[in-house]
């Protein structure tokens, strides 16, 4: 825990995937809330979308950081500003697209989750 999922638009094929997936795992890493081994992430292209009714024009990059629950909600508040920090930092936007960011944060109660690592 945490699951880091980043959704977005195909229209953006110029989004550098994998190190906007290691430039969020840093963000989390500095809070010194998680360890380096149990933050998993990825990247989720979406080649069917729609921004409001408007076909064209428009694109998104969506994150979600799904936590176990019982986090205080000034705790998530600042990891959410700091996510949409270094998402907006990631990569030159393309100014002919009105690209929406926005970060997410969810609860994944605990005693509905399980784990093990296997070696």
């Amino acid at each position: 825990m945490p699951h880091l999922t980043v959704e977005y638009s195909a229209n953006l094929p110029q989004l550098p995937a994998a190190p906007l997936l290691q430039q969020l795992n840093d963000v989390l890493l500095a809070s010194g809330l998680f360890a380096g081994p149990d933050i998993k992430s990825r990247a989720v292209p979406l080649p069917v979308f729609l921004v409001s009714d408007e076909p064209e024009g428009h694109a998104f990059v969506h994150v979600k950081l799904a936590l176990l629950s019982g986090r205080p909600p000034e705790v998530k508040k600042l990891l959410s500003q700091q996510l949409l920090d270094a998402l907006q930092r990631s990569c030159p936007w393309p100014a002919e697209l009105a690209v929406q960011l926005c970060v997410e944060l969810m609860d994944i109660e605990r005693d509905g989750y399980s784990k093990v690592t296997v070696q």
